[in-house]
């Protein structure tokens, strides 16, 4: 059953030094605040899986704190590349990083092998690439019924899943509608869930298209207006295109980026300085 805490008190809790860790959301509901208070309490040796790694993979990975990304496409949305994702495999800095990369199909498939609570997924995938080559994540597996051989990707399941979304009631039940991606996947594929929302309502009103978590998959909620921003939340902010591209700069040089981090996550109480 989910607990409604502060944010600081359930990173705490719940993410931990060596955890695997996914933050989940495709270019909405990115869950910004609850990574910088990763980066404010110095949780470290993570192993981030993301089917889409943007500025917030970034922003943990040139922190330090990442050791394996697990994922299925990087970059810097509309603008280009992740400068401190490409620094650290690149050049180890500010250390190296470990990767298994995957299709976004295997990476979906492994969410739901993992939130099915089985060992493997199947797909028609793979099929000319060398990615089975550079991972020991993938293999293959014969259709006892139909003899075709077929990829088969090991099941995703984090230590600690957390996701951004519009509502949750008082019960800790969850609520979330517009552009999502795999997020109910990821979180049922976790052992800890914790969940940033807009606000806290009354009644969760039933949204075309939204899902609904219920609060016995979920450990904690915090109540973050703006958790998501640069990213956005459907209903209550829109995309900060500006911030995107101003990251590129800032990204490209390392002491810009530490001070940037600095100044507006490790000393600072905000999801980001708008």
């Amino acid at each position: 059953m989910a607990d409604i805490r502060s944010l600081q008190d359930a990173v705490a809790d719940l993410v931990h030094d060596g955890d695997t860790v996914a933050m989940e959301g495709f270019t909405h509901l990115i869950p910004y605040a609850a990574a910088h208070e990763v980066i404010r309490q110095g949780i470290t040796d993570l192993t981030l899986v993301r089917m889409t790694p943007d500025v917030i993979y970034d922003q943990l990975i040139g922190a330090g704190l990442v050791r394996k990304l697990v994922f299925s496409w990087g970059g810097n949305p509309g603008v280009g590349s992740l400068h401190r994702f490409r620094d650290a495999v690149e050049n180890g800095w500010p250390r190296p990083l470990e990767l298994d990369e995957h299709s976004h199909a295997g990476m979906a498939n492994r969410y739901v092998a993992g939130a099915s609570k089985l060992p493997f997924a199947v797909l028609r995938g793979y099929r000319g690439s060398d990615i089975p080559t550079r991972t020991d994540t993938v293999s293959t597996v014969v259709c006892p019924f139909t003899g075709e051989e077929l990829a088969a990707v090991a099941a995703l399941n984090p230590d600690v899943t957390v996701i951004h979304a519009q509502q949750a009631d008082r019960a800790g039940n969850v609520q979330m509608w517009g552009l999502t991606g795999v997020q109910k996947e990821a979180a049922l594929a976790a052992d800890r869930v914790l969940v940033t929302v807009e606000e806290i309502v009354e009644e969760l009103t039933p949204r075309p298209g939204g899902i609904v978590l219920p609060t016995w998959v979920i450990d904690a909620v915090s109540v973050v207006p703006g958790g998501a921003h640069p990213s956005y939340a459907t209903g209550y902010s829109t995309r900060d295109n500006d911030f995107y591209q101003a990251w590129d700069p800032i990204a490209r040089d390392r002491e810009a980026f530490l001070t940037w981090i600095e100044e507006n996550v490790r000393n600072s109480e905000g999801a980001l300085t708008r």
